[in-house]
C-alpha cells in the first residue's frame, strides 16, 4: 500500500470512529407515528434527547429512547479510552423508512371487504462526536 493511500486509509478509519449506528428493524409502528418521535430528538445532544424520549407520552418514544441507548453502547466500544461526557454525542442522523406492510381483510357492509394495511418501519440511528472537543 502506499504512503498516500495508507495516510487516507488512516483519516477516514479516524472519521468512521467518531460516529456510531444502530438499527431497528419491522418495528411494528406506522412509520408516520415514528417520524413525529424522532423528529424531536434529531440534532440533539444525547443527554438532552434521552430525557426528551424518557417523558415523552407516545408508544414509539420508549422504542427509540431503547435504540439510543444502543447506539451509545456501540459508539462506547468503539471508543473504550474516551468518555462520554468529554465527547459531547449527539443525534447526528435518524433516519425512520417504511417498512413490510401485512394486508389483512376487513368486513364491510353489503359483502364487500376493505383491506387494511398494518405497516412497520425501519430506524438508523447515528450517533456522532463534536470533533471541536477531539482535535
Amino acid at each position: 500500500m502506499g504512503s498516500r493511500k495508507k495516510q487516507m486509509a488512516d483519516a477516514i478509519k479516524e472519521r468512521k470512529k467518531q460516529i456510531a449506528f444502530a438499527k431497528l428493524n419491522n418495528c411494528p409502528t406506522s412509520p408516520r407515528k415514528m417520524r413525529l418521535v424522532a423528529d424531536l430528538v434529531r440534532g440533539e445532544k444525547v443527554e438532552q434527547a434521552l430525557n426528551i424520549l424518557k417523558f415523552s407520552q407516545k408508544e414509539a418514544s420508549g422504542r427509540l429512547e431503547k435504540l439510543l441507548l444502543s447506539a451509545i453502547a456501540n459508539w462506547q466500544s468503539k471508543n473504550e479510552d474516551a468518555d462520554i461526557e468529554t465527547a459531547e454525542l449527539f443525534v447526528k442522523e435518524i433516519r425512520v423508512d417504511g417498512g413490510s406492510m401485512l394486508k389483512r381483510l376487513r368486513p364491510a357492509p353489503q359483502g364487500r371487504a376493505h383491506r387494511i394495511r398494518k405497516r412497520s418501519n425501519h430506524v438508523t440511528l447515528v450517533v456522532g462526536a463534536n470533533n471541536n472537543t477531539q482535535s
